[in-house]
C-alpha cells in the first residue's frame, strides 16, 4: 500500500524525478517523519489502494533528503489528471475531518459513520459529509469570437472563462447566466452543458457550459474582473492550461471553429 503525505497546512510531500513530481510514497517513509497523532484516512474506491496521512505539523524537508513540500495548485500542469484528482480528494477529506470534529448544532464530538462516508453526531444524529460546492464555468461565444476575462487572481497576461458559485434555489443554467451578467454585463442564451471537473480549492465541483451572446456591452467591476474582451478564435491571448476545465472549454471551442471552416 502507498500513501499521500500532507502537512497541517495541506502542503504535499513530493520528490522530483526527471522533472516529474512523485507524490505517492511507500509507508516506510513515515518512519523518517514525526507521525505522532497523524490523521490517517483510506481514500476508498476512487483512491484504489491508497491512504492519505496528514501530519499535525509542517513537513520538515531537512529530515528527508531529496523531498520537498509543494502546494496542490503548483501541480496542476505537471501531474496526470488522475493523480491530481487523487491528491484533491485526499486534501478534501482531511479538511472535512479537521473542520467537522464537533457537531455544528450541539457541539458534541463527531464519530465516523459505519455505513457511509460521513461524520455523525451521536447526540443529534446529524451527519456531516465532505463539503462540495457546485460552481458554473463557461464560455460566451458570438460566432467565431469568444468572450474572455482577466480576473484579479489571474497572472497578468492570462485570460479565462467566467465562473461562479451556484446560489440557493438556482439551477446551473440560471447561475451561469447570472454570473455572466454580474461579471461582464452581457446577456446569454442557448446555454449548453459540456462536462465537469472537481476543483479542490478548497472543494468545488466545476460544471462547464458554453452559451451564445444575446446582447449587452461589456462592463466589468474592476475588482473581481479587471478586463474582459472579445477574441477571435485564432487570435487568443494566454489562456489556462489544458489540464483545467477552462483551458479545455476554450480549446474545444477553437477546434470546433477550425473544423467548421
Amino acid at each position: 500500500m502507498h500513501c499521500i503525505i500532507i502537512d497541517i497546512n495541506y502542503r504535499i510531500l513530493a520528490k522530483y524525478q526527471a522533472d516529474a513530481p512523485q507524490v505517492l510514497h511507500s509507508f516506510d517513509l513515515l518512519t523518517d517523519l514525526n507521525t505522532h497523532e497523524a490523521l490517517e484516512l483510506p481514500l476508498g474506491e476512487v483512491g484504489r489502494n491508497f491512504k492519505v496521512v496528514q501530519l499535525q505539523g509542517n513537513i520538515e524537508e531537512s529530515t528527508l533528503e531529496g523531498y520537498i513540500s509543494v502546494s496542490l495548485r503548483s501541480l496542476i500542469v505537471s501531474l496526470p489528471e488522475a493523480d491530481f484528482q487523487l491528491l484533491g480528494r485526499a486534501i478534501q477529506l482531511c479538511r472535512w475531518q479537521t473542520e467537522h470534529q464537533y457537531c455544528g448544532k450541539c457541539g458534541g464530538v463527531t464519530q465516523a459513520s459505519q455505513v457511509d462516508e460521513a461524520l455523525t453526531c451521536p447526540s443529534c444524529e446529524l451527519s456531516f459529509y465532505p463539503k462540495i460546492a457546485p460552481c458554473v464555468i463557461g464560455l460566451v461565444c458570438d460566432g467565431p469570437r469568444c468572450l474572455l476575462a482577466r480576473g484579479s487572481r489571474h497572472p497578468e497576461a492570462m485570460y479565462s472563462t467566467l465562473a461562479g458559485f451556484i446560489e440557493a434555489g438556482e439551477n446551473a443554467e440560471q447561475a451561469f447566466a447570472r454570473e455572466v451578467m454580474e461579471e461582464v454585463g452581457v446577456a446569454v442564451d442557448n446555454i449548453r452543458y459540456l462536462y465537469s471537473q472537481p476543483w479542490p480549492f478548497p472543494g468545488q465541483l466545476m460544471l462547464g457550459f458554453i452559451a451564445d451572446y444575446s446582447g449587452g456591452d461589456i462592463c466589468v467591476d474592476g475588482e473581481e474582473i479587471l478586463e474582459a474582451h472579445w477574441f477571435d478564435y485564432n487570435e487568443l491571448p494566454l489562456i489556462p492550461p489544458q489540464s483545467t476545465i477552462s483551458g479545455r472549454i476554450i480549446r474545444d471551442f477553437v477546434r470546433r471553429q477550425q473544423t467548421a471552416k
